[in-house]
């Protein structure tokens, strides 16, 4: 948790930054992002070399013997003159974690110029998932005097404040946060309260397999790793535990500058190596099937795709170039039978007219299991974005299963829905958790409360219609009023009072 020591501390470094002249909230993480992953190995390091010592046992050196290799290191560097930092940093190591290999960093000649390390025999070259996309980033702090404030300030945090690998996920969290307040950034977050609802109700396991092809900063597969660990850490064996390290979590997208944040926001939270790949998944470069038992994801909502990219078997279930139908058919075609997903659409997915919006819904409803449409105010993703969107929960069974689908209609989520967003005691979540793992208690209740069962009949008569609107019922309170007789008395009351008032006024002012 982010107390408000931390949170100055952070809010300190970030201000430094953007008076020395970066602005982008997303360049500022992305710098961070960096000087973090280069403390980051020299910890381990350290680790490794306590060990060594305790057993004798020499693990490979992630930094070279050499004397500049050495000199890359954390530890080395912090307590030197700002101008040499600056030089380690932006000439050497900065460019060894760009061509790193094998977990280990190239070294560098007495010249200066990098020795990158050979690939094995074998051809495999192995990389971390963030080293994989690191050939376009670019070291952009201007000046040693801010670098020297950054490192001095995330030195402080980590050795008073964030010790712990745990909290070191909130500090990245914490930063990720700011990115809802920089307007166009703020498509790459979900609020981690929603992520957290979502993940719960799916569930998800040591032996699940997890995918959001549209992962952005990765907050889900992050959300998704939290829960397991949360649930199952005392009882994962150690192949489950081998698996929550890499393959249980995939990740795909587009911006090679959010797989970099998001490998190391999976990194932070214990997930070392997960399956975080350049790819767009509704394009024909995306074949994926059959793979994944959770998915999770708020896919993109505005625009649309070219025609003739879009894989032609997503086409076969929704003729469509709008990307969040497009995302509802891809799900289906990457889980497994049986796998679950919970994804977040815009209100028009619910009850759109046009015949790809019709067939996506029919084909959630007829041909898998279709368990909750959970319908969001439009305050939750301000201030950045003021559309309504809604939470769909299904399961991919290929032989339908759907009887009847449960409806939520949130108002509150524990934050105002201004664009302030402030904390606020009234919130649905753990009643739409709790109601949601109840449904015997769901079928009695009535269509004029805030959650009730829809007959899957009842939706296909109505068009395959998901709006909540389409089914709720408003209770009308009969009001009595008083007889007009009495309420023209008052009103003669009220302007004898006005004009006694206004004489007063008068004889005051000509008095």
């Amino acid at each position: 948790m982010i107390t408000g020591v931390i949170k100055n501390k952070i809010d300190k470094i970030w201000t430094d930054i953007w008076a020395g002249g970066i602005s982008n909230p997303l360049t500022v993480i992305e710098q961070l992002t960096y000087l973090m992953f280069i403390r980051s190995l020299d910890e381990k390091e350290l680790e490794n070399e306590e060990f060594s010592n305790m057993t004798g046992d020499a693990a490979e050196p992630i930094f070279p013997r050499s004397e500049i290799g050495q000199a890359m290191r954390w530890s080395r560097f912090r307590d030197k003159d700002a101008r040499d930092i600056y030089n380690i940093i932006s000439k050497y190591a900065f460019p060894a974690i760009k061509k790193m290999k094998y977990g280990r960093l190239p070294d560098f000649d007495k010249n200066g110029e990098m020795i990158e390390i050979p690939d094995r025999n074998d051809g495999e070259t192995v990389q971390t998932a963030f080293t994989r996309y690191m050939n376009d980033a670019a070291f952009s702090i201007p000046n040693p005097q801010l670098l020297q404030k950054i490192i001095t300030g995330l030195d402080d945090l980590y050795e008073h404040d964030i010790s712990e690998l745990d909290m070191q996920g909130d500090l990245y969290e914490y930063m990720l946060g700011k990115l809802a307040v920089a307007g166009q950034n703020g498509q790459f977050r979900t609020p981690k309260h929603i992520r957290e609802m979502m993940v719960e109700l799916v569930a998800p396991t040591p032996d699940d397999v997890i995918c959001d092809p549209a992962c952005g900063t990765a907050g889900f597969l992050v959300s998704a790793a939290e829960y397991i660990r949360r649930h199952y850490e005392d009882t994962m064996t150690e192949e489950q535990w081998e698996n929550f390290a890499g393959s249980t979590f995939t990740g795909y997208d587009t911006d090679p500058t959010m797989l970099r944040i998001s490998a190391m926001n999976m990194m932070l939270h214990s997930v070392t190596d997960p399956d975080i790949d350049y790819r767009d998944s509704v394009s024909k470069q995306n074949n994926v099937s059959g793979k994944y038992t959770v998915c999770l994801a708020n896919p993109p909502f505005k625009g649309s795709v070219d025609a003739e990219s879009i894989n032609d078997n997503l086409k076969a279930v929704t003729n469509t170039k709008k990307t969040e139908l497009l995302f509802i058919a891809l799900f289906l075609r990457m889980l497994q039978k049986g796998g679950r997903c919970a994804c977040i659409v815009p209100d028009g997915v619910l009850f759109g007219s046009s015949n790809a919006h019709k067939s996506i819904r029919k084909e959630l409803i007829e041909n898998h299991q279709l368990k909750a449409v959970i319908s969001m105010p439009s305050g939750v993703f301000k201030p950045y974005a003021g559309v309504s969107t809604a939470v769909l929960v299904f399961v991919k069974t290929d032989a339908g299963g759907t009887e009847n689908v449960w409806f939520y209609d949130m108002k509150a989520d524990g934050f105002s829905l201004d664009d302030k967003r402030s904390e606020i005691t009234e919130n649905d979540i753990p009643d739409i958790i709790r109601r949601f793992y109840d449904p015997e208690g769901e079928k009695s209740r009535q269509r004029t409360e805030q959650s009730f069962f829809v007959p899957k009949q009842e939706i296909v008569d109505n068009d395959y219609d998901l709006s909540i609107n389409k089914y709720k019922k408003t209770e009308y309170a009969a009001v009595e009023y008083p007889p007009t007789e009495e309420i023209l008395a008052e009103l003669n009351g009220l302007y004898r009072e006005l004009g006694d008032t206004l004489s007063e006024l008068e004889g005051a002012v000509n008095g």
